[in-house]
């Protein structure tokens, strides 16, 4: 069988896989306990969304603040001077937990940091307190994590520092990472209560920041890894040269992630030209993650909630701003191997709300080879509602006949309002409704405008039964402002400047 050039060549079966498909079934959770209850959500007194929770998390940060005696890792024999392997000192300043280690500018060598109990990690600020893996250091540490996987840690801080995950040590290595979480800078896995405020990471093998379980789980869609992790926030992030993703989230819940910058990925973790290399990347099983105010830019995708073939997809997750930029497609959502009519339909991709999204000139990239830029795909999810999206285009930049946003591959239940789109001269559609076997339904457009941009305005495939757009007005001088082989319900639509403003024919 010749292998497709869409899909990444088939790896070499290796033992360390066969073990972890015996030793993952003894973390999962039962089928049935894969849907959590709808989180309400409230203004804060600083007019910022928050979910009902965060009060929770806030008595624990005092918690934690309240528990822990202040000591200077210095105190315990760290140079950090970027030759001496300061390993030792930051484990006994650590102790047992219960402290507040203060890490003073400078770099600091170690062979891997792991926080017990009530641990607060405190910098000088990001590019002064440099926390940097020794040479010596194996291919899969992670630089800094928490201290017990099986039965897990609790009420953890990292903040106000670099980590560097010292991509150099494996040299011209073809991948930069080992296997399930391994090689990331920062790695929460069966954490409960954990915070990470104003960290930079740089060149991880795999993540810049992960909140996981011990082990990922490919046990089936419905299926999801025990051992999780629940209540973290991470704030004011920022992450370069990763291997896989920028941040990551894998089978946890109650997941709140602001103000983070992710860029520039190196894709090492992947077989060349086949890295899907996330900014921001919710993935298999994670429930109730709350996104706010993030950015990315050249990666592979801006944002994607996804997930693989035999995990569940990540579920009820809530943006409230993101901004990409020069991403290759800046907002990805899908559950692979559930997009064909042969396909199983997803158990679990469904409830994602999305607000205040802008996507700026998506583009090729060199990271996948193949793969075409998108602003927006909406594949497989279930209930989706993005409103109040910007979508701009270069209008020199050639897209090569490709659509800006699909909502495609049995999406349901999917309302885009608010859309401002312009600039994709080169483009050959705008948004396109896919039809078909494996069609999307139930799809709306309200609101939507879009101004001097692709050859066909809006295009909607065969055999879709419903389908509406509301108050829509596109402007052009495109062929075809309307393009629809399915009948859609329209009111108040408006396409002017093209040569054919609207054409409709079922098929």
């Amino acid at each position: 069988m010749k292998d497709s050039p869409f899909v990444a060549p088939r790896r070499t079966p290796h033992p360390s896989r066969y073990l972890r498909s015996l030793i993952s079934p003894l973390f999962l959770t039962d089928r049935d306990k894969h849907i959590l209850p709808l989180t309400k959500a409230f203004v804060s007194e600083q007019d910022e969304i928050r979910p009902s929770w965060f009060g929770r998390l806030t008595y624990e940060f005092e918690q934690l603040i309240s528990q822990v005696e202040k000591v200077d890792v210095r105190a315990y024999g760290a140079v950090g001077d970027g030759v001496t392997d300061d390993t030792l000192a930051f484990k006994e300043a650590l102790a047992d937990g219960h402290r507040q280690v203060h890490v003073p500018a400078g770099t600091y060598l170690v062979r891997g940091i792991r926080l017990p109990n009530y641990t607060i990690l405190t910098g000088d600020g990001k590019g002064q307190t440099i926390i940097k893996l020794h040479d010596a250091a194996p291919k899969g540490r992670r630089l800094i994590t928490n201290q017990n996987y099986l039965l897990g840690n609790h009420h953890l801080l990292v903040e106000r520092m670099t980590l560097d995950w010292n991509i150099e040590r494996i040299g011209d290595a073809k991948k930069s990472s080992t296997w399930g979480n391994h090689s990331s800078c920062l790695t929460y896995a069966h954490v409960t209560y954990g915070w990470v405020f104003d960290v930079d990471a740089v060149n991880p093998g795999l993540h810049c920041f992960d909140i996981s379980t011990p082990y990922y789980n490919y046990n089936g869609d419905g299926a999801r890894a025990n051992l999780s992790s629940s209540f973290i926030w991470f704030d004011g992030l920022t992450g370069s040269g990763f291997g896989d993703d920028g941040i990551t989230t894998h089978h946890s819940d109650h997941l709140f992630i602001s103000h983070c910058f992710m860029r520039d990925p190196s894709g090492r973790a992947h077989v060349s030209g086949f890295s899907n290399s996330n900014g921001i990347e919710i993935d298999d099983g994670s429930r109730d993650v709350w996104l706010f105010n993030n950015a990315t830019t050249r990666c592979f995708g801006g944002l994607e909630i996804k997930a693989h073939a035999t995990s569940s997809a990540a579920s009820t997750v809530k943006i409230v701003g993101h901004l990409s930029v020069d991403d290759h497609r800046s907002f990805n959502f899908r559950h692979i191997g559930h997009h064909q009519a042969t396909d199983p339909t997803s158990q679990t991709a469904y409830n994602i709300v999305a607000t205040r999204l802008i996507a700026q000139t998506p583009q090729y990239t060199p990271l996948y080879q193949n793969s075409k830029p998108r602003a927006l795909i909406v594949s497989a999810y279930r209930n989706v509602v993005i409103h109040d999206f910007t979508v701009l285009g270069d209008p020199y930049y050639d897209y090569q006949e490709q659509p800006v946003i699909g909502i495609q591959y049995k999406a349901r239940n999917v309302t885009l309002s608010q859309v401002k789109m312009s600039g994709f001269r080169r483009a050959k559609t705008d948004i396109q409704i896919f039809g078909g076997d494996n069609r999307a339904e139930d799809v709306r457009l309200i609101d939507v405008r879009i101004e001097d941009s692709a050859k066909h305005g809006i295009t909607i495939g065969p055999s879709i039964e419903h389908i509406r757009l509301a108050n829509v007005a596109i402007k052009g001088d495109g062929t075809v402002g309307l393009n629809a082989k399915s009948e859609p319900e329209l009111e108040r639509f408006i396409a002017t400047g093209y040569k054919v403003p609207v054409r409709t024919h079922s098929t």
